[in-house]
């Protein structure tokens, strides 16, 4: 096996391009060994270039290095590039006697800001029932996915803290499967709801923080069955959601959020929705704390702007250059 990387990584500048395939043929077997080749501290963008394969073992993006991007070939090689592990919050490691929680069970966690994934599905391969099994954690800055999918069941997709943005992404799960407390922007993704549940729980803590879930022109679809899904609850008194110009299919419940049985959530949550469609959308038996915006208030959730408020230095700008073509 190859253990060589581009000259300019071992330069230090962290620029080029590193290849990683299972069969030896390239520059790493695993993620994680082109991650650890990656000079910390780097300062110019690095690619590390995936070839198909099911990659079983954790990976971690530690926060001495930024401006990585894990790409796979080309989007129809996304079902076949996959990083996958099956740690839970349950899971005690080398005998230890506390289990590892959930903010450590991630198969992928991400801590280096300035990350892009494109074409990668992350997965968690816990069985349903399992608690919490995160498929990846992510704990930085100015993050970035494009046409990836998110595979699990409880706590599927873990957005930590930062500002993130997500396009065209596959997100399934049942029980709390897009949570934490980062500014995500989803847009144009697909949201399965694999049995009964809930979508979100944004763990917003006061009304002073900027943080929150935009879904913008998403689709949410079913197992088949009617009303056993709800929107979301708040994992936080404070929590956030939007769900605009989003299609739901059958399955969302007709009062659509949750409280987490608490009734002091119905002062503070802000759940909201905006020209959404199909057979799940209907504000007839909605609960009453969660509203339908108007066309002004809608104005500061459905845009780049909710996660991107720099125009003058758009991080989303500078992502949109570094995303790589296809292989």
């Amino acid at each position: 096996m190859s253990n060589c990387v581009s000259t300019a990584a071992h330069r230090g500048t962290g620029d080029g391009e590193i290849k990683v395939s299972q069969d030896g043929t390239k520059d790493y077997r695993t993620v994680q060994d082109a991650i650890d080749a990656i000079p910390p501290h780097n300062t110019r963008p690095t690619v590390i270039r995936v070839w198909p394969g099911i990659y079983k073992q954790t990976v971690h993006v530690p926060k001495t290095k930024n401006h990585i991007t894990i790409a796979g070939l080309s989007p129809e090689n996304t079902v076949n590039t996959v990083l996958t592990w099956h740690y839970t919050a349950d899971t005690k490691i080398d005998h230890q006697k506390e289990s590892i929680g959930t903010f450590k069970c991630g198969s992928t966690i991400v801590e280096g800001e300035d990350f892009i994934a494109q074409n990668i599905t992350f997965e968690n391969s816990a069985p349903q029932g399992s608690h919490q099994a995160v498929a990846i954690r992510v704990s930085a800055d100015r993050c970035a996915f494009y046409k990836c999918r998110f595979l699990g069941w409880q706590d599927t997709l873990y957005l930590h803290k930062g500002k993130q943005y997500l396009k065209e992404c596959y997100i399934e799960g049942s029980v709390d499967f897009i949570f934490g407390n980062s500014t995500a922007l989803l847009e144009d993704c697909k949201i399965h709801c694999k049995s009964a549940g809930f979508i979100t729980a944004q763990s917003r803590n006061s009304s002073q923080e900027t943080t929150g879930f935009v879904f913008s022109r998403c689709q949410i679809t079913g197992n088949g069955g009617t009303s056993y899904a709800y929107l979301g609850r708040p994992w936080k008194p404070y929590g956030r959601v939007v769900f605009a110009d989003t299609w739901m299919d059958a399955c969302i419940k007709p009062d659509g959020w949750n409280n987490w049985d608490k009734t002091e959530n119905e002062r503070t949550a802000c759940f909201y929705e905006y020209r959404c469609s199909g057979p799940g959308s209907s504000r007839s038996k909605r609960v009453k704390w969660a509203r339908e915006l108007v066309d002004k208030e809608a104005e500061q959730f459905v845009t780049n702007r909710f996660i991107d408020s720099d125009q003058k230095s758009s991080w989303l700008a500078q992502v949109a250059v570094r995303i790589p073509n296809p292989a």
